[in-house]
């Protein structure tokens, strides 16, 4: 039996290996014991924030699949240790794992508002709605010490340039000032993830992410404001939350979402094996039924690369889950739509106020 304890907090429960690496880290069983003898700690479960220097920070979307065509990431690694995470593949470019490392070792943008002040001020570059975060959350917690959402915020305002936002955590209620401004000209709207209305379920799938509670507030509180809130039901995950997706579509709406969106999971990458380990000590009694009914989504694997049908699904399971978001929608969402975002003012803005001549 393994010496190395669970961590309570975190999502992955191990550093699975890196794939670009020729050498490869071992936390051996006989080392883990010799610690827990000793009285040592084997690694420190600390998150750390490690500073970057990117040349860019505009990511043109190519992903048909994904609904956006630009995307920029304050931070790379997540501390919300949400399991299934797509996102977690991409800290293997950085040299770590998609485990621990994804949610321990966040590696951190600070230029990034005057990155993305050279961006929309170039001359060939005409608004398109910029998205904050396309891969990582932008309001995770190292947001709360370095504020570099905020300071991209008002860049957009101050250029009149169209944002979209994706967040699972109610710190974008902080913003709220620069929220309403930019809602004034129609240049934003926000995307707040909910998975599921079970608090344990919600603690199992994302440790460190905002309660249940507090993002339905965080709906609300927006709507009443005016600010264009989108549900991201993400992802459905059969045998876990996919048998709520009728009731979250009501709970959402009667909040002020005025729409929303899903998935079906899929495990990429290293993730199919993070998420395994991860729900065979979590859920021993009903991990290999959760995991045969993701594969039955995909084709026998649970994980499918092809543009179109990787985040939708096909087969019985995803055709039922989908049959249930077109009931949700007529249901609850039939009177509602959420906005187009206003791209017309940029060009007059680009040299940072209007011009006058």
């Amino acid at each position: 039996m393994s010496s190395r304890k669970f961590l309570k907090g975190r999502g992955a429960q191990k550093n699975t290996s890196n794939r670009f690496l020729q050498h490869q880290f071992e936390m051996r069983d006989d080392f883990l014991e010799f610690c827990r003898l000793e009285g040592e700690e084997a690694e420190s479960n600390k998150t750390q924030y490690i500073p970057i220097f990117p040349k860019t920070i505009v990511n043109k979307v190519d992903s048909p699949d994904v609904g956006m065509g630009y995307s920029m990431n304050p931070y790379q690694g997540c501390e919300h240790g949400c399991i299934y995470c797509y996102a977690r593949n991409t800290h293997e470019y950085w040299g770590y794992s998609a485990g621990l490392d994804f949610e321990r070792r966040i590696l951190v943008k600070k230029s990034a508002p005057e990155l993305l002040e050279a961006k929309i001020r170039q001359k060939k570059w005409k608004a398109r709605t910029i998205v904050l975060s396309g891969n990582t959350d932008c309001y995770q917690p190292a947001e709360q010490k370095f504020e570099i959402t905020r300071k991209c915020l008002e860049v957009f305002l101050k250029y009149r340039h169209p944002v979209g936002i994706i967040t699972k955590n109610a710190l974008v209620l902080r913003d709220l000032d620069i929220l309403k401004e930019l809602n004034k000209h129609q240049l934003v709207g926000v995307n707040i993830s909910v998975t599921s209305l079970s608090e344990k379920t919600r603690r199992t799938l994302e440790p460190r992410t905002a309660s249940i509670k507090k993002r339905l507030k965080t709906i609300q509180v927006l709507s009443e404001n005016s600010i264009p809130v989108n549900a991201m039901l993400a992802p459905m995950i059969p045998g876990i939350n996919s048998h709520e997706l009728l009731p979250l579509a009501k709970t959402v709406a009667d909040h002020g979402a005025l729409s929303f969106g899903l998935t079906v999971v899929r495990l990429n990458g290293a993730i199919g094996q993070i998420f395994s380990d991860w729900i065979k000590k979590t859920m021993p009694e009903r991990a290999e039924k959760v995991l045969h009914q993701i594969q039955d989504c995909h084709g026998g694997t649970v994980n499918d690369s092809r543009f179109g049908t990787r985040t939708r699904g096909e087969g019985k399971i995803a055709e039922q889950i989908h049959e249930m978001a077109q009931i949700a929608r007529k249901r609850y969402f039939s009177d509602k739509s959420f906005p187009s975002l206003n791209m017309e003012l940029h060009g007059q803005y680009k040299d940072g106020q209007m011009k006058l001549f």
